[in-house]
């Protein structure tokens, strides 16, 4: 006796199979991108842990042989940055430095201004948002000479302040000046987070915490901020990614010296022209340079598009 297949059942088994066709093709398309995406950072791993001569005559793909941690210990605190054999340590610090204070103040003033634009409205209030949004579209290198203009005039008002007080209240200081600098360069990409976040806030808390008496300040610590988290994280990353791995600012603004931030320092260690190059030691502090960044993504990465989308849609 014949089986009797319906028109229902063979398009639903066509479906099926075009389906189970599409996620493979999907599926193995994002499989082959992540590995060209990820073989860099395997190649800087391995590397990092190789001896020179295994690098010098082995495959730069092949797992290290004989791993061994020499080359971390030596790029953090012995390799060569241009003439000062220190390691990478205290320029690991000088970024430290820079990059909290300068993502705190730029996360705060951008909550702020966010606060103000929606909540607070005043005659212009588009007009300000507008050329705060404007300023994100200004590229660095136009700001350089400009900023060097200011930062100079502050260091001679610091100089002035050191004669009559014996103190310049850290102006002139080269990681104040790049603090200054990203905190002025970030607030409207920080202004336009916030912005948007508050816009779909409810006004009506707002209006009803007025009615009770509180103040303005009391309205943003007591109840915007306490709202705020998923994009005070997006700014974090965002702010943070970008100040870590700033290289024109901090070439430009830290200068040379001790006062170098990582990746200045990092340029030097690759460019530097004493002895042999010694590629471990170099994909050593390039990981370390590289770790402060993937800690704050593996630890708050997952609310990055949360926090992105939180603000999307108008309640």
């Amino acid at each position: 006796m014949s089986t009797i297949i319906s028109p229902t059942t063979d398009r639903a088994q066509n479906s099926n199979n075009t389906r189970w066709i599409g996620r493979t093709v999907i599926y193995g398309l994002l499989l082959i991108f992540a590995v060209l995406y990820l073989m860099p950072l395997f190649v800087m791993l391995t590397t990092s842990f190789k001896t020179m001569d295994e690098i010098q005559n082995g495959n730069m793909l092949a797992l290290p042989q004989s791993p061994t941690f020499d080359p971390w210990i030596k790029a953090w605190g012995e390799t060569c940055v241009g003439l000062t054999c220190a390691g990478i340590k205290g320029y690991f610090w000088n970024s430290i430095k820079m990059v909290v204070p300068a993502v705190a103040i730029s996360t705060i003033m951008g909550a702020l201004n966010g606060y103000v634009l929606t909540k607070w409205r005043f005659p212009g209030h588009t007009l300000v948002f507008g050329l705060m949004l404007f300023a994100c579209f200004i590229p660095f290198q136009s700001v350089l000479l400009p900023m060097a203009t200011i930062l100079g005039s502050l260091g001679r008002f610091g100089m002035t302040l050191q004669n009559a007080t014996g103190w310049n209240f850290g102006f002139g200081n080269p990681t104040i000046n790049l603090v200054f600098v990203h905190v002025v360069y970030g607030l409207g990409f920080t202004t336009l987070f916030f912005r948007n976040f508050y816009e779909a806030f409810p006004t009506e808390l707002v209006r009803a915490a007025q009615v009770d008496g509180a103040s303005f300040f009391q309205i943003f610590r007591r109840i915007m901020l306490p709202n705020s988290l998923p994009i005070i994280v997006v700014t974090v990353i965002y702010q943070f990614t970008n100040i870590w791995n700033d290289f024109l600012f901090a070439s430009a603004y830290a200068g040379t010296g001790d006062t170098m931030p990582m990746t200045v320092a990092l340029n030097n260690v690759v460019n530097t022209s004493t002895g042999v190059v010694e590629y471990n030691v170099n994909m050593a502090a390039a990981m370390i340079a590289a770790v402060p960044t993937l800690i704050v993504y593996i630890l708050a990465g997952r609310y990055f598009v949360r926090g992105l989308m939180a603000g999307a849609v108008k309640g």
